[in-house]
């Protein structure tokens, strides 16, 4: 008797069927983003205030800072920026020690669906190295200040498990948190603003 294939795909809210293990471009819809972003949250859920932080406002903050440090940065890479965490609108956002447990397999998927989205928006499969380095940045910046401001860390802790160099440690942005409504939205309406700014040039 023949086994029945394993089901790799997952219908999203647009209609689409999103093969997880062979993403393409043609069935990825930013509105499937942009919802499933603004309600995955960080941390795994383990923060103070009485909405969750969310990917997607993460994605908006990261942008932010990245554009702060590199105002001259094309607005293609700015777009890079606001979906530097895309994929986990469907494999959800892991926590490092989790992601180091799975090991291969979600890193993987992980670029898969990276890819996937990078095409689909008019950006390279795979970033520049530099492009890279530089999101990774305003992402640690980012995740020092969730980690003091709500994920519950001490300062020295932050420093230790989310070190940053010290020309780009500004602290004076701000979590912001809110309904997954309104950061779906703020989302959606930052994506629209790059793609405009993408085609004006």
């Amino acid at each position: 008797m023949a086994t029945r294939p394993t089901r790799a795909w997952q219908r999203m809210l647009s209609g689409r069927r999103l093969d997880l293990l062979d993403p393409t471009p043609f069935d990825i819809e930013i509105g499937d983003i942009a919802h499933g972003l603004a309600f995955v949250a960080r941390w795994n859920g383990q923060t103070h205030g009485d909405w969750p932080y969310s990917v997607a406002e993460h994605s908006l903050l990261v942008e932010q800072i990245f554009t702060h440090h590199h105002p001259e940065a094309e607005p293609q890479w700015r777009l890079a920026a606001l979906l530097h965490d895309a994929p986990e609108y469907v494999i959800g956002d892991m926590i490092s020690p989790v992601k180091a447990a799975l090991g291969h397999e979600y890193g993987a998927m992980d670029e898969r669906l990276a890819s996937a989205i990078h095409r689909r928006f008019g950006l390279p499969a795979v970033l520049p190295v530099v492009v890279k380095k530089r999101i990774k940045a305003a992402d640690r910046i980012s995740a020092r200040l969730e980690a003091t401001s709500i994920a519950g860390f001490s300062e020295p802790e932050a420093k230790r498990f989310f070190p940053i160099p010290a020309a780009l440690g500004q602290t004076d942005w701000t979590i912001a948190l809110r309904p997954p409504a309104e950061t779906r939205q703020a989302f959606l309406g930052q994506f629209d603003y790059l793609l405009k700014l993408i085609d004006n040039r």
